[in-house]
Parts: C-alpha cells; sequence; structure tokens
C-alpha cells in the first residue's frame, strides 16, 4: 500500500488499482505504463514537480505524450518562471522516487494543476507511488483531493 492508495481508501474514493511488471530499462514510465495497461498514453498523466520564481513548489499533471510548459504552470500556480524541480527535492517534498511520483500522498501539500485535456475522459490514469503501479480515477476526484485546478499548461 502507497501512501496515494491509503488516502484514497481513507476518502472512500472510488478508484482502481493497475498493477504491470516495470522494465528497468525503460526511458519513459509514462508511455511504459500506457503500453502495459493498453490505453491511449493521452489518458495516463505524469506527475512533474516545478520550481517556481516565488521558491514555492508545484505540481503540473499532463498527459505522459506531452510537454510541461513552463510559462503556463508558472501562470497557472501564480508565479512569472517555473523551472523543473531539483530530483532530489522532488524525493524530499513528495516523498516518492522520480519515476514513481504520485499526485496523491504526498508529504507536503503543494499547488496543483491538472491539465484540462483530462477533462476529455471519464476516468484517468495516474501513478499509484511506485514504478508498475497506477491508479485509475476520476479526473474530478483528483482535484478534490488535491485542492487543485484545470489548466492548459501542455506545450
Amino acid at each position: 500500500m502507497t501512501p496515494a492508495i491509503l488516502l484514497l481508501k481513507s476518502k472512500k474514493i472510488e478508484h482502481t488499482v493497475h498493477e504491470y511488471v516495470h522494465d528497468e530499462g525503460c526511458e519513459s514510465y509514462g508511455l511504459e505504463a500506457a503500453e502495459k495497461l493498453g490505453i491511449v498514453p493521452e489518458r495516463v498523466f505524469k506527475t512533474l514537480v516545478v520550481s517556481l520564481n516565488s521558491g514555492e513548489l508545484a505540481v503540473g499533471i499532463v498527459p505522459v505524450s506531452a510537454k510541461l510548459s513552463m510559462k503556463l504552470i508558472a501562470k497557472a500556480a501564480g508565479g512569472k518562471k517555473a523551472e523543473m524541480a531539483a530530483p532530489q527535492l522532488v524525493e524530499r517534498s513528495t516523498g516518492y522516487v522520480l519515476g514513481g511520483v504520485s499526485p496523491l500522498g504526498q508529504k507536503k501539500r503543494l499547488k496543483t494543476v491538472l491539465d484540462s485535456s483530462a477533462q476529455n475522459y471519464p476516468t484517468i490514469f495516474v501513478s499509484a507511488g511506485k514504478r508498475g503501479m497506477d491508479l485509475e480515477l476520476t479526473p474530478q476526484d483528483l482535484l478534490s483531493l488535491l485542492g487543485g485546478i484545470y489548466a492548459d499548461i501542455q506545450q
């Protein structure tokens, strides 16, 4: 059980856990998840942590087939500029290892922005908090739990 799964269970949020055998040699964890789960990559979302110019961290959640726009995530999160957060800072603030960062159950609650494209699907997939495990839930349940917002944040 990961912190993400425990959170969903404690809040009684409907979800499905999907597991697959992770290939350590795979370069794109998100695209690997889409392939092994047999779903379109646009429905699998990656969790990216950025540092804003204010010094705050924020989370951008975009399809694994897309790139996060630093300009758009900064604007959506209330900053002027953003850059990818240092790996050790991501792991320390979320409690998860890279490639398995879930938007749910992080050590510290961060401003969270979910790409608007998530609204195109009844359910989406996000990391469950470890490589080889994804959670399926509604985009609205995800945002409600995180206190996040929708915005167009992909390049």
